[in-house]
């Protein structure tokens, strides 16, 4: 016949080991339809079922008895499912006995101690039970469970079960015992119930000679006191009595001080070792934070300390509070370390963003992201002008172009060298140096090193206020709304705040390259901040160009980061000046070189009849057209 439940199945135990008698919880599958149907629970082979309590189809409690084997599975029984299995095994442990005359450690409890066998009795409501009620020779049957089952349904042979059938029980374990075995079990059952019907009065019956001899002994004692009197005389019984008992008082408490000391000592230990153990993560967390932060493990300390807090935030012991104070003290001067690592500079965007974030997780004042911005903005500003004084100052020496490799920007420089070179006559200026292409001027390379900081630091500042304003400072996830949302708020308000940088930026840029190469556009009072560029060395048209296509390079370069057409409209009027600046010092320096083409005249005729003066002039047409043709060239919104 087929079971209408599948067998039980213990996927769980919990604890997993412990001593006999730990109170464990069992968790699996189909474990009964009830308390009822649960008729069997054996763990590492010991039956169970007196301290089973059924809770569902899937939890047992009940209590580990004293098995033999030291680790074993988890069986449970039912009448629906039959016998089951388990995918999960109990440890038993077996600790050492300790003798009352051994020193330990901990206190020994000697209600339970057998003197002579040395060695704990171990009762328990377990030893209450029978292991052969019957009082005779057992003798199991060959009846098959099965059998039994569909014979008495609903019943079970173990006589601790509610629904325990006298016939399933006889036919399993006494199928062969003779009819004489049988009445002589049924004495035994009824000599064990009058036992337990006589209760104390029976313990008191057996032992009614020691209750007479210790009756007449008191008797004794009461008529020698009342001889004596009741009074405290000396050398009376009642004194000496007195004084035998005090001594014995004095001797036990003399004995058994040191015995007691030590299991005070011992309590006391053994609870300054818990309150260790369990709150050692408190107790240790100082030194770990020190330690993570010489690592450099932020989030470690930033993680360790949220828990702390949520834990002993609000401890009112006094031990607790003044650690978690030290804890505090640490995260404080961790919070000022980030945020001087924050306002360092040079830095990276990742170093800065994972530093807000740290700050932020530690809820550190004020708004670390905009200090962030401010200072970065100030920074910029200090390297722009660091760069015009190095020049001023000449502790920059001119770099030849041959130093510039690797920039493989075109310049009209370049595109003029490479012209002159298929055309006969002399150099473009007599008065020039032949050099002159090697050298390059150190107003021009003051521009390109002024547009090398803006574009190299500008971009990063940029992307730091977009983060600020979208909230991925603090989450590339969403999942810390809250600063996330501080954050835009802040942003907002912040806005107008940030575009006076952006214009600060874009104006110093312009007003430092005025001043170096077109100081007349300056007020008089600037002249002192951005100018000082007098003593240099006068630049020509084709030097004008270059400067303009890295001028122009720069703009490309920051209007690609979307920044807004009117922060950037200062280089397009300074791209203007220096268009027709560059227009006019090439035509006004075409012209003297013309002027002079009579000087170089010497008159010789070659093959073709024809002097050098034609080739010479129209090497000079050639390069001023070359060089005006980077400022005549229109780039998106110049002007025309």
């Amino acid at each position: 016949m087929s079971r209408a439940r599948p067998p039980p199945l213990v996927t769980g135990i919990s604890p997993k080991e412990g001593p006999a008698w730990t109170k464990v919880t069992i968790r699996g599958e189909n474990l009964g339809t009830g308390p009822a149907d649960l008729i069997g629970l054996s763990i590492c082979g010991h039956n169970c079922m007196l301290t089973a309590e059924w809770m569902s189809a899937s939890k047992i409690v009940c209590r580990v008895g004293p098995a033999k084997d030291e680790k074993g599975e988890i069986i449970v029984t039912t009448k629906s499912g039959g016998l089951g299995t388990s995918t999960v095994s109990f440890k038993l442990f077996r600790p050492e006995r300790i003798g009352i005359l051994e020193q330990s450690a901990v206190w020994v409890d000697e209600v339970n101690y057998d003197m002579r066998t040395n060695r704990n009795k171990g009762i328990s409501p377990f030893s209450l039970r029978p292991s052969n009620p019957l009082g005779i020779e057992m003798d199991k049957g060959k009846v098959p469970q099965k059998d039994l089952e569909q014979i008495f349904p609903g019943m079970s042979g173990d006589f601790t079960s509610e629904n325990f059938s006298a016939s399933w029980y006889l036919i399993e374990n006494h199928a062969g015992s003779s009819f004489e075995q049988l009445k002589v079990a049924a004495n035994n059952l009824k000599k064990q119930a009058s036992k337990k019907n006589e209760g104390s009065l029976a313990y008191v019956k057996g032992g009614l000679s020691t209750f007479f001899e210790a009756q007449d002994a008191l008797a004794a004692i009461h008529q020698r006191l009342e001889s004596d009197g009741t009074e405290k005389v000396e050398g009376s019984m009642t004194q000496r009595l007195e004084n035998i008992l005090n001594r014995a008082s004095d001797t036990a408490d003399t004995l058994f001080q040191e015995v007691l000391g030590r299991k005070d000592k011992a309590d006391s230990t053994r609870n300054a070792l818990n309150v260790l153990q369990r709150f050692k993560f408190l107790f240790n967390l100082p030194l770990n934070i020190e330690r993570n932060i010489q690592k450099g493990d932020y989030d470690v300390v930033i993680n360790d300390y949220e828990k702390a807090k949520s834990l002993f935030g609000n401890t009112e012991v006094a031990v607790f509070k003044k650690v978690y104070a030290e804890v505090e003290t640490r995260i404080k001067a961790l919070g000022n370390l980030l945020l001087e690592k924050l306002l360092q500079t040079p830095s990276t965007l990742h170093d800065q963003k994972r530093y807000i974030r740290y700050l932020s997780d530690l809820h550190a004042p004020g708004d670390p992201a905009w200090q962030c911005i401010y200072a970065q903005h100030k920074w910029i500003l200090q390297l722009m002008q660091n760069c015009r004084d190095e020049f001023i100052s000449g502790k920059r020496v001119g770099v030849g172009a041959l130093e510039l490799e690797g920039d493989a920007r075109p310049t009209a420089l370049g595109r003029l060298g490479h012209s002159a070179s298929l055309k006969r006559g002399g150099s473009l200026r007599s008065a020039r140096p032949s050099t002159w292409p090697f050298e390059t001027p150190q107003q021009v390379q003051f521009v390109e090193k002024l547009s090398d900081v803006v574009i190299g630091q500008l971009p990063n500042f940029w992307k730091l206020w977009i983060s600020y304003v979208n909230g991925s400072l603090f989450s590339e996830t969403g999942e810390k709304s809250g600063q996330v949302e501080k954050s835009k708020k802040n942003a907002r308000q912040r806005q107008n705040d940030f575009k006076k940088m952006i214009e600060e930026l874009t104006n110093r840029l312009v007003k430092l390259i005025r001043g170096a190469l077109l100081p007349t556009t300056l007020p008089q009072g600037e002249l002192s901040v951005y100018g000082g560029w007098e003593d240099k060395m006068e630049l020509t048209g084709a030097w004008f160009t270059q400067i303009i296509h890295t001028v122009r390079g720069c703009h490309e370069a920051l209007s690609t980061l979307e920044i807004p057409n009117d922060l950037l409209q200062v280089i397009q009027d300074l791209l203007l000046e220096l268009r027709v600046h560059c227009l006019m010092v090439t035509l006004l320096h075409t012209s003297e070189d013309v002027k002079r083409l009579a000087d170089k005249e010497d008159w010789v005729v070659d093959n073709e009849g024809i002097t050098s003066l034609p080739s010479k002039f129209e090497q000079c047409m050639v390069q001023m057209l070359q060089s005006l043709k980077e400022p005549l060239e229109i780039k998106p919104g110049e002007i025309n």
